[in-house]
């Protein structure tokens, strides 16, 4: 996409602050950061200090900035941390705030009201509520409740929590929704999580790392090794399990906390058996290695978000065993990619797993399906998108009035006023349009106009009538004169415009309007040239005009859809006042049209598609 200048940048793009309570969080947030980024977002994160946030700011060229917080409740330290954060957000001065888990959720979002941030965005990662009881879980239950009310629009990783987050009364309803099939960030299957792109000997390297034999059977747990995550159920189920699977081995993967610790006993139990391997804490690039080490996926946990070490395991073709509740039964279908048990049963689990480790075809089958489904329904990108889109969505919700009201009177105004300021001008073309090229004087042509309605463009007519012996038309380079030359790279054959522009079928900014031949070869995303009214002049007008690429064109035009403003159109039209006086980027030879970068895209899609299938003979 062509991007704008890095001097326009500063003026244009809109601020943005990703906020979580501890810096590992941020991991989950990359790709949503970096699309931001590459759309011309200003990005800025916020969390606890450490070195991890120091290499996340590195890593990712982002701005980050440090708030001391502890995911427990602390009143004293939350409200310092509240007044420290004003502080930083009166210095950012973002138009949005997305919060993501309770801690960090809740102070994002009362920050972000008292410095009047007009985009509040909460997402609920998982409800903590759920298992508390008591006093805690009124607090709990009240944090989630004020987080909800001040954010302007509030987010669920899954369907299942939304439903809790609905009947709870946390959120209203019509408040909260859930992007695509849920998650945070997806799930990236196609290189990260992949099996086909593992080393040959990944699987052997890990379970010699572990003293685990080849011809093993093996049970994997990726999480906090809590008791919230269900590990004494999992600790009760693999003593049934050793007993009958005299070659199966427990690989644990992730690190004891001090917060919701399991009981000291079931510590012994992990760290004495010499069949359990506990791997610790690692970094997200080891998870898709140590995957492949194992035969099948047990997560018994209590309660859950959108746990995403589900997709991961199905992304890498492991039968996942999980608990039924709210955040499991979205990342596993029962009896396709996985098997869910009732939790705190730890019966119930050693009886799903004993039967994967009984039969390969089975764990084979239900790994193909999960797969698939992560290939289809959880891609990175497709969230990154989505979340970026309703940054987009709700900014415009925010600058409503002038795309509402104000750019039509500025249109009707400014139109109205050029063509009686230029009408001696226009006279004097019309003549000599008349008389050098013939009548009639104007081109009318069908474009497709805002909500695809067609409608007559009107230009002056810069071609002769010439046709050769049997009354055909010559091609419209032989028909193209001197003075139709000069009236195209001036760009006066445009003037007519205006009129289209004070009837209300163009705008004087807008995606400039095509044939309707081309309606249906349109992206989803390049359809949103449609919500508005086209233009005489448009972003991908003083990016490179007919120079740039059929697909750059249009990405031009869908990023001013979306970032449409008052100081854009006005930067727009000064830029092309200075292009047309320059004459920079000018198209005039009828051999470069719009139809020929079209021709040039299609030519390329038919040469791919031959090439596929080439290589897939």
């Amino acid at each position: 996409m062509i991007q704008p200048s890095e001097k326009q940048k500063s003026v244009d793009r809109p601020r943005l602050v990703q906020m979580t309570t501890v810096p590992t969080t941020l991991s989950f947030l990359e790709h949503q950061i970096q699309f931001a980024k590459s759309q011309g977002v200003e990005v800025h994160v916020i969390s606890s200090p450490g070195s991890a946030l120091e290499e996340f700011e590195s890593r990712f060229g982002v701005e980050a900035h440090e708030l001391p917080m502890e995911r427990r409740i602390t009143p004293f330290r939350d409200l310092m941390a509240l007044w420290k954060l004003t502080g930083i957000m009166r210095k950012i001065r973002p138009q949005i705030v997305h919060g993501h888990t309770p801690k960090g959720g809740l102070l994002a979002m009362l920050g972000a009201w008292c410095c009047g941030v007009p985009v509040r965005m909460y997402h609920i990662h998982g409800l903590p509520m759920v298992t508390a009881t008591g006093m805690k879980r009124r607090l709990l239950l009240w944090s989630e409740k004020i987080s909800c009310l001040l954010a302007s629009q509030v987010y669920c990783v899954s369907e299942s929590v939304r439903e809790v987050a609905v009947n709870e009364r946390i959120c209203r309803a019509e408040k909260i929704e859930v992007l695509l099939q849920g998650t945070i960030n997806g799930v990236d299957a196609a290189t990260s999580f992949n099996p086909d792109l593992m080393e040959v000997n990944a699987r052997s390297n890990v379970r010699e790392m572990y003293r685990i034999p080849a011809n093993a059977l093996v049970v994997g747990f990726v999480g906090r090794v809590v008791r919230d995550k269900g590990i004494i159920e999992l600790s009760q189920a693999w003593n049934l399990l050793r007993t009958e699977f005299p070659n199966a081995h427990l690989l644990v993967i992730g690190p004891f906390e001090p917060q919701d610790p399991v009981p000291q006993e079931v510590q012994q139990q992990l760290r004495n058996d010499d069949r359990i391997h506990l791997v610790g804490g690692v970094g997200s690039e080891q998870i898709p290695k140590l995957l492949c080490a194992l035969d099948v996926l047990a997560l018994p946990t209590y309660r859950e978000g959108f746990n995403t070490v589900l997709l991961e395991a199905s992304a890498m073709r492991l039968p996942v065993v999980a608990s039924r509740v709210p955040g499991c039964t979205d990342g596993v279908i029962d009896g396709e990619t996985g098997m869910l048990v009732p939790s705190h049963d730890a019966t119930a689990l050693a009886k799903a797993l004993s039967i994967y480790l009984r039969d390969a075809d089975l764990r084979s089958r239900h790994g193909t399906v999960g797969r698939e489904r992560v290939l289809r329904d959880f891609r990175p990108e497709e969230m990154s998108r989505a979340i970026y889109l309703e940054y987009v969505r709700h900014l415009g919700l925010r600058t409503s009035f002038y795309r509402r009201y104000g750019k039509r009177a500025f249109d009707l105004i400014v139109s109205a006023t050029a063509l009686v300021l230029l009408s001696p001008l226009l006279l004097v073309l019309i003549v000599l349009v008349r008389c050098l090229l013939g009548g009639p004087v104007f081109f009318r042509q069908i474009r497709t106009g805002v909500h695809k309605r067609p409608f007559s463009i009107l230009k002056f007519r810069t071609m002769t009538n010439a046709c050769d012996a049997n009354g055909n038309l010559l091609s419209d380079s032989l028909r193209l004169t001197k003075f139709g030359r000069f009236l195209r790279g001036t760009s006066l054959d445009e003037l007519p415009e205006l009129w289209n522009v004070v009837v209300g079928e163009m705008s004087l900014v807008g995606p400039r309007p095509l044939l309707p031949l081309y309606d249906s070869s349109y992206t989803e995303r390049e359809n949103r040239r449609f919500e508005m009214l086209p233009g005489i002049t448009g972003w991908a007008q003083i990016n490179g005009r007919n120079e740039l690429a059929w697909d750059d064109r249009l990405e031009c035009d869908a990023h001013y859809i979306e970032n449409c403003t008052m100081g854009l159109d006005f930067k727009i039209l000064l830029l092309t006042v200075k292009k047309v006086l320059w004459r920079d980027n000018v198209q005039v030879d009828p051999d470069k049209t719009v139809g020929c970068l079209y021709e040039e895209r299609q030519l390329r899609a038919a040469n791919q598609a031959d090439n596929a299938t080439i290589a897939a003979r």
